[in-house]
C-alpha cells in the first residue's frame, strides 16, 4: 500500500476553526450568542470573526504573533477564539483575577502585539501598561547606544458592550470599530500545519518567570471532540458561560459549542441572580464551573432564584467537591459530572463518566462515585499512576498512591521560551502532572494529594512555594509554610503558618494577622492572599530540618472561614475610569 499517498482531498490539517465555518453553513440562522439584549446567529458570528481577522491583518499582525485579551465572558471574548487564529495569530487570554504586576509580566513574556481590554478592567490594564512602560524605558537606558531599543508595548484596543458602542477609547481603536472596518468576505488564513500554535495560556502569572503553555491546532481540535463526546453533549446545546473563557480557553468549549451548533449564553458576572436568571430565561442545558459556583447556587437568597423545570448538565473540575455538595446540587436540578485536568492538558483530561448500574445506588453513594476524577478523555492515548522512582504502575487497589502521568494529543506543545522546564515535564514518554492519586479496581482514578503543594482556590492554582517566598520577604518572618485549608465558597484557600522574629525589645506579639495579610495584598494577586494566618513559636520539622506540612494540614482543618461575595464595579464607574486614561 506504499503507493497510496496523502493529497489535499484526503488529508486536511486538524483545527477547531472548521467548526465555525461548518456552523455558519449548517446552522446559519440558529442563535449563536445571547448576551443580555444582544443576539447573533452563526452566520453573523462567522462574518464578525472574518471582519475582525481582516482588521487584525491590516494592523500588520503576522503569523504566530501573540494577541492578548483581558475580558470577562462577553461576545468579543468568544469571537476572538476564532478570529485571532483565523488571522494566523495566537490568542492569549489573561486571567482577570491577576494584579497589574502579573498582567504586565504576561504581556512582556508573550511579547503581545495587540492588547484587547474590556471596559471593566481598564484600571487594571492602565496600571499594567504603566509598569510595562517603566520596564521598557529601563531596558532602553541600560542598553549600549548602538543597541536597538527593545519595546514590548502592545497596541491597545478597548472592548465596550456591543449594544453601547459609544466610541470610548483606550488608545486609538475600539473593538466594534474593528468589526465595522473589517471585510465580511475575508478568507481565513489556511492552516497548513496542525502543529502550529493556536493559543497561549499561563499556568501562573505570579513570578517573573511565568509558564506559558502553548496549544496546537491539532491538540485543541482533538481535545474539543473528546470533551463533547465524553460529556455526551448533543446537538443544539444552550451553554451558559459560568466558567471563565480565560481558563484553558473555556476548557475548549469556546470551540465545542460551535461544533454542536449550540447557543452561547455569555455572562459578565458569575452571581446567583445572573446564573438562575439566564438558566430560566434561555433554557440552559449545559454549563461548566469550579465547585465554588455550587456554593453560590446553593446559598442563593430567595429573591436571587428562578424556577426551571429541566435538568442542567454541569461539568466541574478543580478542588474535588465534597459528596454532600454534589448531593445538594442534584436536588436543585443540576446533574454534575466531575473531571480532572490542568492547563498543560488543554483542560479536562479525565472525566468521571457515569455508568448505568450506579443509578440504583443510594444518593450518597452516587455522590461519592461522582467525586472521583474518573477515566481518560478519548484524546489521551493513556493515563496511569506510577511510582516515579521505578516508573512502574501502581496496583488498581484504590489505596496505593503514585504520581498521575498522561500522554496523548491534547497535551501541550510545551512552555513558551522555557525548554528546560518543558524537558522536565516530559519524562520517559509521559507528561508528569505532579499530582498524586490512586486507581480503583474499576479503573477510575482519584486524586489523593498534590506533590507540588498546589492549592486550588476557586479554580485558580496557587503555588504554596510562591506564596511562601513572598511571606519570607516580610522583615519579621522567620519561617513560613502554606497549606490548603477548606473554604465554604472557594473550595480551598491558603492558610499560612508563621514563626516570627523578635523586635528590638524582644517581643513577637506585635506582628498581627492583619499586618501579614496587608503585606501579601501589596505583593500578590488577591486570590493568592492567605485567608488565615496562624503564628507558632516554631514550625514542626523533621530531623533534617524539613517542615512537616502534614502536621500543619491537620491544624488547618480546625479553621473555618466565613465566605464573602465580591461586588463587581458598576459600568458607569468603569467608563469614567476609562475616560481618564
Amino acid at each position: 500500500m506504499d503507493q497510496l499517498g496523502k493529497c489535499e482531498a484526503n488529508y486536511v490539517a486538524l483545527t477547531p476553526l472548521t467548526f465555525l465555518k461548518r456552523a455558519s453553513s449548517v446552522y446559519a440562522n440558529r442563535t449563536s450568542i445571547i448576551y443580555e439584549n444582544t443576539r447573533f446567529t452563526w452566520r453573523q458570528t462567522y462574518e464578525r470573526c472574518c471582519r475582525l481577522a481582516s482588521s487584525l491583518l491590516s494592523l500588520n499582525i503576522l503569523k504566530n504573533d501573540v494577541i492578548s485579551v483581558l475580558a470577562p465572558n462577553v461576545p468579543a471574548m468568544y469571537e476572538m477564539h476564532f478570529a485571532v487564529p483565523m488571522a494566523g495569530a495566537v490568542l492569549n487570554t489573561i486571567n482577570t483575577r491577576l494584579d497589574a504586576k502579573n498582567v504586565a509580566t504576561i504581556l512582556r513574556h508573550s511579547e503581545a502585539k495587540v492588547f484587547f481590554v474590556d471596559y471593566q478592567y481598564v484600571p487594571l490594564a492602565r496600571e499594567a501598561l504603566r509598569l510595562l512602560m517603566v520596564d521598557s524605558q529601563q531596558n532602553q537606558t541600560s542598553q549600549s547606544p548602538s543597541a536597538a531599543p527593545e519595546s514590548f508595548i502592545p497596541l491597545v484596543i478597548v472592548i465596550d458592550d456591543v449594544d453601547s458602542p459609544k466610541g470610548v477609547r483606550l488608545g486609538e481603536l475600539e473593538y466594534e470599530q474593528l468589526i465595522h472596518m473589517g471585510n465580511p468576505r475575508f478568507v481565513p488564513t489556511e492552516i497548513q500545519d496542525e502543529w502550529n500554535p493556536i493559543s497561549l495560556n499561563y499556568t501562573s502569572g505570579t513570578t517573573s518567570e511565568p509558564k506559558g503553555v502553548v496549544y496546537s491546532h491539532r491538540g485543541a481540535y482533538l481535545s474539543t471532540l473528546s470533551l463533547i463526546l465524553g460529556w455526551e453533549m448533543g446537538s443544539e446545546p444552550v451553554y451558559l458561560w459560568s466558567l471563565p473563557m480565560f481558563h484553558c480557553n473555556g476548557w475548549t468549549f469556546t470551540w465545542g459549542v460551535a461544533a454542536r451548533g449550540g447557543t452561547n449564553v455569555c455572562l459578565r458576572n458569575t452571581t446567583a441572580y445572573d446564573i438562575y436568571r439566564n438558566i430560566a430565561s434561555h433554557k440552559v442545558t449545559h454549563m461548566c464551573c469550579a465547585p465554588i459556583v455550587f456554593n453560590i447556587l446553593i446559598e442563593a437568597k430567595p429573591h436571587e432564584r428562578r424556577e426551571f423545570t429541566s435538568t442542567v448538565q454541569v461539568l466541574t473540575g478543580g478542588a474535588p467537591p465534597p459528596a454532600s455538595l454534589l448531593e445538594k446540587m442534584e436536588l436543585l436540578r443540576f446533574h454534575v459530572t466531575h473531571g480532572y485536568g490542568l492547563t498543560e492538558a488543554t483542560g479536562p483530561a479525565l472525566v468521571c463518566e457515569w455508568q448505568a448500574k450506579w443509578n440504583n445506588l443510594p444518593r450518597d453513594s452516587q455522590a461519592k462515585l461522582k467525586a472521583r476524577q474518573g477515566i481518560s478523555v478519548l484524546t489521551l492515548a493513556d493515563v496511569d499512576v506510577k511510582n516515579m522512582k521505578t516508573m512502574t504502575s501502581v496496583p488498581h487497589d484504590g489505596k496505593t498512591m503514585g504520581e498521575i502521568v498522561l500522554r496523548g494529543s491534547s497535551i501541550m506543545k510545551g512552555y513558551l521560551k522555557d525548554p528546560e522546564t518543558t524537558s522536565k515535564a516530559f519524562k520517559n514518554g509521559w507528561f508528569i502532572t505532579g499530582d498524586v492519586g490512586v486507581i480503583h479496581p474499576d479503573g477510575y482514578l482519584e486524586i489523593k494529594d498534590r506533590s507540588k503543594d498546589i492549592i486550588i482556590s476557586g479554580g485558580e492554582n496557587i503555588s504554596s512555594v510562591e506564596l511562601e517566598s513572598v511571606l519570607y520577604r516580610h522583615p519579621r518572618v522567620l519561617e513560613a509554610a502554606v497549606v490548603a485549608m477548606s473554604h465554604p465558597r472557594w473550595g480551598e484557600s491558603p492558610c499560612a503558618f508563621l514563626a516570627v522574629r523578635e523586635n528590638e525589645v524582644g517581643r513577637k506579639d506585635d506582628v498581627k494577622e492583619a499586618d501579614i495579610i496587608a503585606f501579601c495584598r501589596k505583593n500578590l494577586p488577591h486570590f493568592m492572599v492567605p485567608k488565615k494566618v496562624e503564628f507558632l513559636p516554631e514550625l514542626p520539622k523533621t530531623s533534617t530540618g524539613k517542615i512537616q506540612k502534614f502536621q500543619l494540614r491537620a491544624l488547618a482543618k480546625a479553621f473555618q472561614i466565613t465566605s464573602t461575595m465580591e461586588v463587581p464595579q458598576h459600568h458607569e464607574d468603569q467608563v469614567l475610569a476609562l475616560s481618564r486614561l
